[in-house]
């Protein structure tokens, strides 16, 4: 059957919905296709399940430390992973259920369910279904990559998805990748009382920070038990009687590590090859994303992709962004763009790091006058109260401009806190604007003009 609408969007991840519900509004009439979940990544098998694992593993890790707090529990803290999990899935069951009741009771907008196939640039087959439109938005978003490594493929391994399948506690996980899915599901698992080794190829973590944040948090971990191999320049996989063999070739250490499970967190790969762009003309690059344009327009006019696969932002917030640009362009007149986005992100450890715009790393090598400032988060009030002071407060300024260029805050409550830097960064606003602001107290926001009165010229 051939149906035409004004415009077809292919995903219902964090930017399909509210565009849909933007152009229904606008009489415009939407074919929504969905394959599998709706919801996409964030609902699924990322934000919102993780963070709420997160939040369960602080509450075990708060747990054992109330005499710290002068509390005291009688026995040691169990954990019910049967629970734990139960809880998340509640909380996933929701979010996606309330996507796809948006979708489905829409004035305007059809819901089809099956994979997207184009057959042209105006045309895409659902099924039996041969959908038309003008307009095409594409928001598949991506997966989990898996790297064909030696023996990766003769050992059951797991991803960030089948993790969260998992309802008892492995006795040892050894998780691949020293970026921030692995260090998140690391801890995690950790305080959930696995043994958790972390192999990494390079010679630190999350290697897109600054090295003393990297230093740090590798410090934070190394803390709490979690053992971390970085500089493993050849891993591999073997099975073995107690689960999985990873080999790695590090400097020091056991030659191969023995976990029960092995969970892969070595990136992201887009959802793009089986929806067969070619027939529409539109290009991918070499890593299977969507190139567009500073409106999130592909190669091909009326066709869009928005989210994870265009390979502009990794992150629910900037897929959202990506429908807002969209919207506001299309709808509204206005004329927003992708690069006018400042990029802002959070690791979700404890504690949390909140990163806005450059690194130091970065800004350096831009070559333009820097004035930078550290502070502790043995200096932040609100985190001695909290018995939560490691970290560190960071700034980086444009000495001439004074405009903010970037910061992390790396400490309780850092994921939060950043958002004042950011709002500033938005307004473009000069870093003085906050030095003269009045924050509350106790917070840790409140130190924020602190750290910027102390900026000094950079080394």
């Amino acid at each position: 059957m051939s149906r035409a609408f004004d415009a077809i969007i292919i995903g219902a991840g964090q930017a399909g919905p509210p565009l849909a519900a933007r152009l229904t509004a606008a009489g415009r009439t939407v074919a929504l296709v969905e394959r599998k979940l709706f919801g996409g990544t964030c609902v699924n098998t990322g934000c919102m399940p993780t963070k709420t694992l997160v939040a369960s593993a602080y509450a075990a890790h708060l747990a054992r430390r109330a005499a710290d707090f002068g509390v005291v529990l009688e026995g040691p803290v169990g954990i019910d992973m049967k629970r734990i999990k139960a809880r998340a899935d509640a909380v996933v069951h929701k979010a996606r259920g309330g996507v796809e009741k948006m979708l489905r009771t829409m004035q305007g907008c059809t819901v089809f369910e099956g994979a997207a196939r184009f057959k042209s640039a105006t045309e895409v087959r659902v099924g039996e279904d041969l959908l038309r439109a003008p307009q095409i938005f594409i928001n598949v978003g991506g997966r989990a990559a898996v790297p064909d490594m030696p023996g990766v493929h003769d050992v059951p391994f797991l991803t960030n998805g089948s993790m969260l399948a998992l309802e008892t506690l492995p006795r040892h996980l050894v998780v691949v990748g020293g970026s921030y899915i692995g260090l998140e599901f690391a801890q995690m698992y950790h305080r959930f009382g696995s043994v958790v080794t972390i192999v990494e190829k390079g010679p630190r973590l999350i290697a897109r920070e600054d090295e003393d944040v990297s230093a740090a948090v590798r410090e934070i971990l190394e803390a709490e038990g979690i053992i971390v191999r970085t500089g493993a320049e050849c891993i591999s996989f073997k099975p073995h009687a107690e689960g999985v063999s990873v080999g790695v070739d590090c400097t020091d250490g056991a030659p191969r590590e023995i976990g029960s499970h092995a969970l892969l967190a070595v990136g992201r790969t887009p959802n793009t090859g089986d929806l067969g762009l070619e027939a529409a003309g539109v290009k991918l690059d070499a890593r299977g994303y969507i190139p567009v344009d500073d409106q999130l327009q592909t190669n091909v006019p009326g066709i869009y992709a928005l989210g994870d696969c265009n390979g502009r932002g990794a992150f629910t917030h900037t897929a959202y962004n990506d429908y807002e640009i969209v919207a506001a362009n299309l709808l509204d007149g206005d004329d927003r763009k992708v690069s006018d986005r400042i990029p802002g992100y959070a690791l979700y450890i404890d504690p949390p790091l909140g990163r806005v715009g450059m690194s130091e790393t970065e800004a350096r090598r831009s070559g333009r006058p820097l004035l930078i400032a550290t502070r502790p988060m043995t200096r932040v009030g609100r985190a001695v109260e909290k018995g939560e002071t490691q970290g560190f407060m960071k700034a980086i300024v444009d000495a001439e401009t004074h405009q903010i260029l970037g910061a992390s805050i790396l400490g309780t409550s850092g994921d939060e806190a950043i958002h004042g830097i950011v709002d500033l960064m938005s307004a473009k606003a000069p870093y003085t604007v906050l030095t003269r602001s009045v924050p509350i107290h106790p917070t840790v926001s409140e130190l924020l003009p602190t750290l910027f009165g102390d900026l000094k010229p950079a080394s």
